[in-house]
């Protein structure tokens, strides 16, 4: 993963930049917002990448004289079905709803939301 670490961080460097510039040259906070967000993005997987590859090390695909029988074995590990993606998205769906229709709908969905994300966050923690 270190190769994508360093395509990612590269990729969050040029956003940042180009945020920088835009920003000072057209005076737009949209665009510069947009450019920000991009660039955050960007630099949440490049450090995912960088934390998988501290933990695991190199992988067969990372080496230039690794075989293909290197790469044989399991490859991870496949979650069954979930219900807490659907949850996550009634909460949210209830949570946008409430946003036209109210506070205490809002609040509803935002509790739901939560729940139905720290179940798919903590679903597997015991594997």
């Amino acid at each position: 993963m270190k190769a994508e670490a360093l395509l990612f961080g590269g990729v969050a460097l040029f956003f940042a930049g180009t945020a920088a510039l835009y920003g000072v040259w057209s005076r737009e906070p949209a665009g510069t917002a947009a450019l920000i967000v991009a660039s955050g993005m960007a630099a949440v997987v490049g450090f995912f990448c960088a934390v998988q590859y501290r933990r695991r090390g190199t992988r067969p695909q990372d080496r230039k004289d690794a075989e293909i029988a290197d790469g044989a074995g399991p490859v991870e590990f496949f979650p069954d079905e979930s219900h807490w993606p659907v949850l996550a998205a009634l909460g949210f769906a209830l949570a946008a709803t409430g946003v036209v229709f109210g506070l205490w709908l809002f609040l509803i969905g935002f509790g739901v939301l939560v729940a139905g994300v720290l179940g798919m966050v903590f679903q597997y923690a015991d594997r």
